[in-house]
This record gives C-alpha cells, structure tokens and sequence, in this order.
C-alpha cells in the first residue's frame, strides 16, 4: 500500500509539474490568439472606427460587405490566384524534389538555392519582383522587339500573372523539402522490384513513389492554401492593389477598410467571412486529401 501511495503521489506530482510547463504557453496563446479572436467576433457586430465607443448594430456589417463590390472583386482574385498557384506550387515544388532527390554531384548545393527565395522577406521580394518586371521585362523587351513585355503590372492581366510568378517563386522550395522529406522515405526494395518488371521511371513514379508520398500532398496542399490565402505584404509591395484595385487581395481589402477607411467593424466582419471560408476550405481539402490516403 505504501508503495503504491508513493508512486500516487509521483505522478500527480509529475503531472503538476507538466501542468506549470504548459501553462505559460496556453496563457500566451489565450492572450494572442483567444481573447482577440472573441473580441473580434463582437465587434463584427458593431459600429467602430478604432477610436471612440463602439455601437452594436446587429448583421449590418455583413449585409453592407455582400453588397460591397471592392470586397467580392478581391474576394474573387484571391480564389483564382490562390487555385492557380497553389497547383503551380505543387508542380514546381514536386518537380524539384524529383530533381534533387537524383543522386548526382551537387544535388545538395541546389536544395540550398532552390530553398534560398523562401527566406527572403514579402516586402523586398515584392520590390525585387517589381524592378524586374517594370525594368527588366521592359529592357528585355526593347532588344527582341516584344512590346507586350514594356508596362508589366500595369493592367489585371500582367498584374495577375506578375503575382503568381513571384508567389510560385518564393514558396516552391519550401513545398520542395516536404517533398523531399517523404521521397527519401520510399523504399528502395519497391523500386528495385519495379525495375526488375521492367518499369520505366515514369511507371515507377506513377505506380510506386505517387502512393507512398500522398501525405505529402495533404501537407503541401493545406500549407500552400493557407499561404496563398492570407498573402499582404507580397501584394502591398509589387502591385499596391492596382492598377485599379484589380489585383487587390482580401487581406489587403480588409486592412484598407480598417486603416484607410476607419470602419474596423466592417473589417472585423470581413475577416469574419474570410475567416469562414478559408476553414471550410481548408477542412474540405483535408478531408478529401487523407480519404484519398486511406484508399491507397
């Protein structure tokens, strides 16, 4: 008895002490995450200009936001570049894996150059993209005599793919790593058995390395929604929104209506709305994603 009284007393002692461990970081996410959000749900439903008292005001937020066509043209440009470039991310992003994944001499050299875009701030990568598509497609251009290449951003087209470009860009090597990750944990035996049958490489992609690294693809798929989605600073330093507020995202949409406009609670409900989607979303393509998975 005594024993196990003592071994009682060990483990909620122990327990206690996981419980100071853990503390710290649910009052951080409680302060950072859980109270704003709440607050943000409230004032959702209020008049609020950030300064003086809020006045609630019921659904009004939410029926003027649906007949507000600034917010549903960014709404609709961030879903289309958002399944644009999400599919390039993956094809880019695979495709280097594949590449790197080959044993040849250097291979570790260009996981680094391939990774290196990652690290690069939104802001400057956004001034770097534009220098290059104002100046240097301009440039370009003038010596091969292709005039559509002078004045790229300037209109919702270029401005779109100028986007993408830099976006795709940016995170195909970090989608490229968890590619790697789940490439290098194919078996080899599986592979060598697919050869002796007389598989080509692309069979063997197909049949064998495609099953095995559908994880990957849940991962990649979500993270990549989840970056295309909620993208500001990107968008802020290579097109501003323009030309026109044709390119204009819905996180930047949001952040106008806050700062520019002043009217937080129509943001709040915009970020609500936004909010709402990208989980449903996101819940929807994992749903399927893991269901393809257990299939395989």
């Amino acid at each position: 008895m005594a024993k196990e009284k003592t071994k009682r007393n060990k483990s909620i002692n122990s327990q206690k002490w996981s419980y100071g461990f853990i503390l710290p970081a649910v009052i951080a996410v409680t302060a950072i995450v859980v109270i704003p959000f709440v607050a943000g749900i409230y004032y959702s439903f209020t008049k609020w200009d950030g300064i003086s008292t809020s006045t609630f005001i019921g659904l009004a937020n939410f029926k003027q936001l649906f007949n507000d066509q600034e917010f549903l043209t960014s709404l609709w440009f961030t879903i289309k570049f958002s399944v644009v470039t999400i599919l390039l991310i993956n094809f880019i992003g695979l495709s280097l894996a594949l590449i790197v994944t080959q044993k040849f001499r250097g291979a570790a050299l260009l996981r680094t150059i391939f990774f290196m875009p990652n690290l690069i701030g939104g802001l400057i990568l956004g001034f770097i993209w534009q220098f290059v598509f104002i100046k240097g497609f301009s440039a370009i251009g003038e010596i091969i005599g292709l005039e559509q290449l002078s004045g790229w951003l300037a209109t919702p087209a270029t401005g779109f793919w100028g986007m993408v470009i830099m976006v795709a860009w940016q995170y195909a090597g970090y989608i490229m790593v968890i590619y790697i990750a789940f490439l290098q944990g194919v078996d080899d035996s599986l592979l060598e058995a697919a050869s002796l049958d007389g598989a080509t490489e692309w069979q063997k992609f197909v049949h064998v390395k495609f099953p095995m690294i559908r994880p990957a693809f849940t991962i990649s798929l979500f993270m990549t929604l989840s970056f295309c989605f909620k993208i500001y600073d990107q968008n802020l330093a290579l097109t501003s929104g323009g030309p026109f507020k044709s390119t204009q995202m819905v996180a930047m949409n949001i952040v106008n209506t806050a700062f520019s406009q002043r009217d937080m609670g129509l943001a709040q409900a915009k970020g609500m709305v936004f909010f709402l989607i990208l989980a449903l979303v996101s819940i929807t393509q994992v749903y399927f994603s893991r269901k393809k998975e257990v299939e395989v």
